[in-house]
């Protein structure tokens, strides 16, 4: 099964760049199959990782950044890969 992990923040006005270089610099216990980042408007940053594990398996996440540099606590997803058709 493959398991993917995402960790959203955002920063506070202006800060989209401290939080996009904070989130690559994050190291993770083990390493995911895949990792991916991305930003958009508002400051925001997006982290997906992807894992062959369990739904429920215990898995190594990102932390949260330092609170003056976000708006609000980050959201976390997790998602199971679903066979094509």
């Amino acid at each position: 099964m493959t398991v993917a992990l995402m960790w959203e923040a955002r920063a506070v006005e202006g800060r989209g760049g401290e939080l996009l270089a904070w989130a690559r610099e994050q190291r993770l216990d083990r390493e995911p199959l895949r990792r991916e980042t991305f930003r958009a408007p508002q400051d925001r940053v997006l982290v997906i990782t992807w894992w062959a594990d369990a739904y429920d398996a215990t898995l190594p996440e990102l932390p949260e950044p330092d609170p003056r540099l976000v708006t609000r606590a980050v959201h976390r997803w997790r998602f199971e890969a679903v066979a094509s058709e």
